[in-house]
């Protein structure tokens, strides 16, 4: 079997990834990299908007929807390189999942306002689901919807709102029947940031990104802004999730492989050869072993969403896996590296601008970012396993 990505097409995908990485070396420099570190913030935006232009962003779409109608494969290409390069690309993942939600979900005016714009990188919107004392659990969501008139009254709060500071809007999950069970009482709503009554405070994770709390305090829109049915926002969530777990994980991997490669023969004297070392030898093995296995746990997803399928349990075995072999692989080969390892970016010493040590700490966050570990397991004994829901 042929496991390379692109197949019959794979030559002109490698000339694809070279643009890429011609694009994406002139955003990944030092001074990039020092801004985006200390803002925290994975966004740049003449970085967003090149992507835009060269129609990176809405690659895959249809021509009728602004898209470039190409084979999905080249987004999992892009993906792979976003990650592997070091640029601050965090827009691309955010438009391309409330473009590809519109798409499924939102009405026809939606589609035709806000997907263009998406597309074109003018705007993007942020994720407003996760609430302080729910967890991964969305469904349990608290924060209120009550219609008045035309208008809709929103209020409470949302954690983990990245990108809340850059963006334009933001993709709300509210409760609009607190009388009926939690997965039927949900609308989701796209609210402009601007509006009245929103508050944003920042917080800092312990990967070092960015991340917010928001506060919403007698919002109104109209009812143009709801996206799907009244009460209707859990159908509308799993199209929102089938773009998010299918991404990252294995690519970050990858990264992580590289940079301790890259360490290890600087620690090293001699011709950049790796030690004769049995134990370092096989912990580099092993992390290979699992970035193969989420390669192709990934790509039997990409595939799936790239055929109009449903990859929902598919996208949750892929994310599983991926996050949670990254835990694992980052700290043993965190320990490969030894204490130069350790040191953070900027500082003297530090191996591969810091990535080991960075990514240690970023994996502990990828295991939470679209659902925990916990909600994965149980998405996958449901819906593939047959096993009775977990109350």
């Amino acid at each position: 079997m042929d496991f390379r990505l692109g197949g019959d097409s794979a030559s002109e995908l490698k000339a694809f990834r070279a643009e890429l990485r011609e694009v994406l070396a002139r955003y990944s420099t030092p001074e990039v990299r020092a801004r985006a570190a200390a803002t925290g913030t994975g966004l740049d935006w003449d970085l967003h908007r090149e992507m835009a232009e060269r129609g990176w962003i809405g690659d895959d779409f249809p021509k009728e929807l602004g898209g470039r109608g190409n084979d999905p494969v080249r987004m999992i290409a892009m993906r792979e390189e976003l990650d592997l390069s070091g640029a601050p690309w965090l827009g691309w993942i955010y438009a391309r999942m409330i473009a590809s939600t519109l798409r499924a979900a939102g009405s026809e005016a939606q589609k035709k306002e806000f997907i263009p714009r998406l597309l074109g990188g003018e705007m993007i919107a942020c994720l407003g689901y996760t609430e302080p004392g729910c967890g991964s659990d969305v469904a349990a969501a608290a924060t209120k919807a009550r219609q008045d008139g035309n208008e809709w009254v929103i209020d409470g709060q949302k954690m983990f709102t990245t990108v809340a500071e850059v963006a334009s809007y933001v993709f709300l999950l509210t409760r609009t029947d607190p009388g009926v069970a939690k997965h039927r009482g949900l609308t989701l709503f796209l609210v402009p940031l601007a509006s009245k009554g929103i508050e944003v405070r920042e917080v800092k994770t312990l990967g070092g990104e960015r991340t917010n709390v928001t506060f919403y305090n007698g919002v109104r829109v109209p009812d143009s802004a709801r996206v799907g049915e009244v009460n209707g926002g859990w159908k509308v969530m799993l199209a929102a999730l089938a773009e998010e777990r299918p991404g990252g994980g294995r690519d970050l991997k990858d990264k992580l492989l590289l940079a301790t490669l890259e360490s290890v023969r600087q620690s090293y004297d001699g011709d950049g050869k790796l030690p004769d070392d049995p134990v370092l030898r096989e912990a580099l093995a092993r992390c290979a072993v699992d970035n193969e296995v989420s390669s192709l746990l990934g790509y039997r997803a990409m595939w799936l969403f790239g055929q109009g399928k449903n990859a929902g349990v598919e996208g949750s075995m892929f994310k599983l896996f991926a996050s949670e072999s990254l835990i694992r692989s980052s700290s043993v080969l965190l320990d490969a590296t030894g204490p130069l390892g350790v040191l953070h970016e900027g500082e003297q010493g530090a191996l591969a601008h810091g990535e080991v040590e960075h990514l240690y700490r970023h994996s502990h966050v990828e295991t939470i970012y679209g659902g925990s570990s916990e909600i994965q397991r149980g998405v996958i004994a449901e819906h593939r396993l047959g096993l009775p829901k977990s109350r």
